[in-house]
């Protein structure tokens, strides 16, 4: 008989596999689970960590702070403020055309140009959106939390005084890196050097956690210049109100410390606004004219022919030359003293009555190389060295063979070139009882173990005489002007007048009115040199034009420097004869 199971006996045993099956299945599954946790947590935790810390944890730079410029006060004179650059992922930049639109009017850009540069840059993972934003106005484009949008910070130069300081300061790029100027100059001194740092960004890019410091940054170093701001404003604003009133095509001053060859001020026209440069049309403005520009020193290299002829022994202050009839040939060229015969005249009076004709017998009378090695001596035909871009030397002739003409339009300041920064130096060495010292534009810059760096150029009993002459040049008892050029103090200079050269030769309409001279003339402070290029009108000699404003500026100086008065002199109106 053949044993079978019954049906319910059957059904109990395939039951029961299942469960096992089932609970076989739960088991496998729950050891994949914690051998996957075990994976994850042990054998591949710091990989895995480390890609997560990478979506998360970066590396970005520390900017370096610029470094400021000060005067000789301390006062600013450049700054970096803070600000924040607006940047985009383009990829990442929501395709809707109306998040391009909020974007663009929140950073007050035209809607049109930002999506035609978005579409420019489709295949780049950055571009600029707007630089430079005030760090609040960066927060509300970020709150629009519109995706591919992020900022970051920088720096932007800022320069309190403006058009002021523009020519010496110069200014820096969109990347705050120097370009013209003390910025340029100076520029491994002032920029630091960039650190780098570890932080945590959010999905928008902004820094909600700085984590460490991998490298600190080192700010740039803060430079201490010999201006000072008051001179620098004084300067600049009697200068402009000239160059308005001649209509002049360009105009500089130079204010050096009488003492140690420093610069006080140094101001040109036309300048320019370093915030705004956008706007400059004529790049002209740029120029720091009074260390780039070249021109005729005229009249005012007649107290160097003095020089040259007292340190001669042929003359001295009172010896006579004679200027009769007012004209004078010099082989096929003729040389005059304006129309006029001043008869005979002594070397003193050469210089008050800033007369061509005496200047030239006395060249003609030493021959060229005197002279020539007066001109070397004081700093004519070599470099300042200031420091300053784009400084030139000038033109120092040096001819194979020297004519006559050649002699003698040299001794009255034509034929050869100079910056106002080379002529304010070498009066600075009229000043200085004949010590030439180097220009800087920093403060301290020539103290060497507190001595003041120097050369004797010129023996002091030579340049006594010649300081005496300069004192008599604008003094009303000798010149015949109406009043003093300085009330209350001595002031010795000389006026200068240079025709310029045109397309046909020297052009008798144009003309460039100079003066370069000192105050006080008995214990010199300041050396300030004039020049207005091509002024308009009438008036057109250094006595009418320039004077007046070495006037202003020396007075203005003289109170702001509380150097007490050293002549007492009720007058106040300046007239000069002396051209």
């Amino acid at each position: 008989m053949r044993w079978t199971m019954s049906n319910p006996e059957q059904k109990s045993i395939t039951q029961s596999w299942r469960i096992w099956l089932v609970w076989i299945a739960l088991a496998v599954a729950m050891l994949a689970v914690v051998w996957k946790l075990f994976t994850l947590l042990l054998v591949d935790g710091d990989f895995l960590q480390g890609q997560g810390d990478a979506r998360t944890i970066r590396t970005e730079p520390i900017l370096a702070h610029r470094g400021m410029i000060v005067d000789r006060n301390g006062e600013p004179l450049a700054i970096s403020t803070p600000v924040s650059t607006i940047w985009a992922n383009p990829r990442e930049l929501s395709p809707d055309e109306a998040d391009i639109r909020r974007l663009a009017e929140a950073v007050g850009m035209d809607a049109e140009s930002l999506v035609a540069t978005v579409m420019d840059n489709a295949e780049r993972e950055f571009m600029y959106v707007r630089r430079r934003m005030p760090p609040a106005e960066a927060e509300a484009v970020l709150a629009l939390d519109l995706p591919g949008v992020y900022a970051r910070q920088e720096y932007q130069r800022y320069y309190p005084q403006g058009e002021v300081t523009a020519h010496v300061l110069g200014f820096s790029n969109i990347d705050d890196i120097g370009q013209e100027g003390i910025e340029l100059a100076y520029d491994d001194w002032l920029k630091g050097v960039p650190g780098r740092k570890q932080v945590i960004k959010d999905r928008r890019g902004r820094i909600i956690s700085e984590l460490n410091t991998i490298e600190p940054a080192q700010p740039g170093k803060t430079l201490q210049l010999s201006l000072d701001f008051r001179l620098q404003n004084l300067a600049y604003r009697e200068l402009k109100a000239e160059y308005i009133y001649r209509r002049a095509r360009s105009a500089s001053a130079v204010v050096l410390d009488a003492r140690n060859g420093e610069i006080l001020a140094m101001v040109n026209q036309p300048s320019f606004n370093p915030h705004n440069r956008g706007a400059i049309t004529d790049f002209g403005a740029l120029r720091n004219r009074a260390v780039t520009d070249l021109f005729e020193p005229g009249s005012t290299l007649k107290t160097f022919t003095a020089v040259a002829a007292v340190e001669s022994g042929l003359y001295d202050r009172n010896t006579l030359i004679n200027t009769s009839p007012g004209r004078m040939r010099v082989g096929r060229d003729w040389v005059e003293d304006r129309g006029l015969n001043f008869g005979e005249i002594t070397l003193e009076e050469m210089l008050v009555k800033s007369s061509n004709i005496a200047s030239a017998k006395i060249a003609l009378a030493l021959g060229h190389e005197p002279l020539r090695d007066v001109l070397l001596r004081v700093g004519f035909g070599e470099s300042p060295a200031s420091g300053f871009p784009g400084e030139r030397v000038g033109v120092m002739p040096d001819h194979r063979i020297w004519h006559d003409i050649e002699v003698a339009t040299l001794s009255f300041g034509y034929g050869i070139s100079t910056s106002a920064l080379q002529l304010a130096q070498a009066y600075s060495v009229i000043a200085n009882d004949g010590v030439r010292r180097p220009i800087t534009v920093l403060k301290d810059g020539n103290n060497v173990d507190g001595a003041i760096a120097g050369q004797q150029v010129i023996d002091r009993n030579v340049i006594a005489q010649v300081q005496d002459m300069l004192r008599s040049v604008v003094d009303p008892e000798v010149s015949g002007s109406d009043s003093s050029l300085v009330p209350f103090y001595s002031v010795a200079g000389k006026t200068g007048t240079a025709r310029v050269v045109g397309p046909n030769g020297y052009d008798a309409s144009l003309h460039n009115s100079m003066f370069a001279g000192y105050v006080p003339a008995d214990d010199p402070r300041i050396v300030v040199v004039i020049i207005i290029n091509e002024p308009q009108g009438a008036q057109r000699y250094g006595s009418q034009v320039a004077a007046p404003v070495f006037a202003r500026i020396a007075n203005g100086a003289m109170r702001l420097l509380e150097v007490s008065p050293d002549k007492i002199d009720s007058s106040n109106v300046m007239t000069l004869t002396a051209r």
